[in-house]
């Protein structure tokens, strides 16, 4: 406030800003505003004019969801879901069709950085537009990694590049093309032999009595969503992924407590287990990706102690979530916004919803904040799709999820 406002007359003054813009993004229902929505929809527009001439200028050999064409495809795939404009599709088709072009055919068997990703996606593609042979041929080669999957010794069990990244390809089939197109079993033994893995690694750094469970990669023990225990426990904590009940209360509760037992006191969380720095807020390292592991710790075990941390989490992201890195989803605004969209499906409190919208209208002055530009200025996980994308989960908050990771 002015130096001529007192400490009291300026906070009043907040107060009010903050309450008018509640009434410009929130009706007397705690619904978004013919206004606001409206504002969103133009800006997705605008936004995916930039994107497409911006893609001409794209790797054509880069096929993967998180910074190539299936990672468009998918965003077409998600407007078709909210504006159920057949156009979108048709988009989504074209973006595929160059991603399975190009497949790595390398090692990488993960949805986000992996062939597993292309497959999926064009499945899902296929089946919306009724070719189901094309989609069950997708399927088939995404079903020949599993063998590979679940039994390589190299590889990791993380999001990106590890078994993790495998599994969620095979829910999103699931739940893309129905149940029955993956068998659950094939899931759960990708699930026992991460915890298979967690267990050997425990034992070999002798932590079995901390956390029953450890994991790598790269030689460093992470802690997010992205590369660590976070986004691991998230997946295992998943109704009827793992095939017993037991290991939950045995090894994965322990485990997630040992995570909690890592938080800064500013309610954040390292990149690393040791690491003592408390810097980074990104969905891939720090509170806004541990917040999926604490609210489905809370969902599965009922202790109100995760949901206080989660919360907490929040705090830390309303704070510091607002990235001179960006507006994309690993590492910028629009991924750490997805933080309040779970708080809110879970709390119901409209607090939630009003700092996501707040993080959208962040994003809306898209290139504005001096942000520095992404390698992949139009990819889904590190630019301008997965903006576009954040926008328009925002016109239907009690259906968002985290592209690419949340189930």
């Amino acid at each position: 406030p002015p130096a001529e406002v007192s400490s009291e007359q300026g906070l009043h003054l907040a107060t009010e800003e903050e309450e008018e813009k509640k009434r410009r993004v929130f009706d007397s229902h705690g619904k978004l505003t013919e206004e606001f929505s409206h504002a969103l929809c133009g800006k997705i527009k605008e936004l995916l004019a930039v994107m497409e001439d911006g893609l001409r200028a794209a790797d054509p050999r880069d096929c993967t969801v998180y910074t190539g064409w299936a990672g468009v495809s998918l965003l077409y795939l998600q407007l078709h879901d909210v504006f159920r404009d057949p156009s979108f599709l048709q988009r989504a088709l074209e973006h595929v069709s160059r991603g399975l072009k190009c497949l790595t055919r390398r090692r990488d068997v993960t949805f986000l950085c992996g062939d597993a990703g292309p497959l999926a996606v064009a499945a899902a593609v296929y089946h919306r537009l009724q070719r189901p042979a094309e989609a069950d041929e997708c399927v088939t080669r995404l079903l020949r990694y599993h063998q590979a999957a679940r039994g390589s010794a190299a590889l990791p069990d993380e999001m990106l590049y590890g078994r993790m990244g495998y599994l969620y390809a095979l829910a999103f089939v699931r739940r893309q093309l129905g149940e029955e197109r993956v068998p659950l079993e094939y899931i759960q033994q990708i699930s026992d032999a991460v915890l298979e893995s967690g267990e050997r690694f425990s034992r070999k750094i002798r932590i079995q009595n901390q956390s029953p469970l450890m994991f790598e990669w790269y030689q460093e023990q992470y802690v997010g969503a992205a590369h660590g225990l976070a986004g691991i426990y998230y997946f295992l904590m998943q109704p009827g992924l793992v095939s017993r009940p037991e290991p939950l209360q045995t090894l994965v509760k322990p485990s997630v407590d040992h995570v909690c037992r890592l938080r800064f006191p500013s309610g954040n969380y390292p990149p690393c287990v040791g690491d003592e720095r408390d810097l980074l807020v990104h969905w891939c390292h720090g509170a806004p990706g541990v917040v999926y592991m604490l609210l489905q710790a809370h969902q599965v075990f009922g202790a109100p102690q995760y949901l206080e941390d989660a919360l907490r989490c929040g705090e830390v992201v309303w704070r510091y979530g607002l990235l001179k890195k960006g507006y994309g989803l690993c590492h910028g605004a629009a991924g750490n916004a997805y933080a309040f969209l779970a708080l809110y499906r879970r709390t119901q409190d409209p607090k939630h919803l009003y700092r996501a919208c707040m993080f959208a209208d962040w994003c809306m002055n898209y290139g504005k904040h001096g942000c520095r530009t992404p390698d992949t200025p139009y990819s889904l996980f590190e630019g301008m799709a997965g903006t576009i994308y954040f926008l328009a989960d925002l016109l239907q908050p009690l259906k968002s999820r985290f592209p690419a990771f949340e189930l």
